[in-house]
């Protein structure tokens, strides 16, 4: 039966498919599931670790910040 969702197959070490396994079994979830939802956090993080960059970078160029009275005053 066809499915809409892209699938993939990974090959993990034994302590890693453990502990896959031991989480989905104290979510009462499929490792299939939990899988999907850590790589989804995993690529969160990789975003907002992206962002901080960019922040910091920008923030390292600021001459001067300007007060809440200057930019609504």
């Amino acid at each position: 039966m066809p499915t809409k969702n892209a699938r993939v197959n990974v090959v993990m070490e034994k302590p890693l498919y453990a502990a896959v396994s031991e989480i989905a079994e104290e979510r009462g979830l499929s490792m299939s599931m939990v899988v999907r939802d850590l790589i989804r956090e995993a690529i969160e993080s990789q975003e907002d670790q992206g962002l901080a960059r960019f922040a910091e970078a920008r923030e390292a160029t600021l001459k001067k910040a300007l007060s809440h009275e200057d930019v609504w005053g």
